[in-house]
């Protein structure tokens, strides 16, 4: 693979999880809210930041590893793209 389908692959991987997160949550306080009639729009802020605190404390340390796994290959190709 190349290494720009690489690092698009790392940024997808990466930000996917806070992305969907977020995704969902919106989803859910959007519907609760037309359920109800409260249309306040700083309603959503909260829910959707302490989502994104749980995505970092539940999967940081496999986003560390799998970040320090691709800086270490891209590394490892410099002395390969000198050619």
């Amino acid at each position: 693979m190349s290494m720009t389908h690489l690092a698009l692959k790392m940024a997808l991987t990466l930000a996917g999880p806070f992305l969907l997160t977020a995704l969902v949550l919106g989803l859910v306080v959007s519907i609760f809210q037309a359920a109800t009639q409260i249309n306040e729009m700083t309603l959503t802020f909260i829910p959707k930041i302490a989502g994104i605190v749980v995505v970092v404390i539940l999967i940081g340390p496999w986003m560390i590893t799998t970040m320090v796994d691709y800086m270490q290959s891209l590394f490892n190709q410099i002395p390969s793209l000198a050619m």
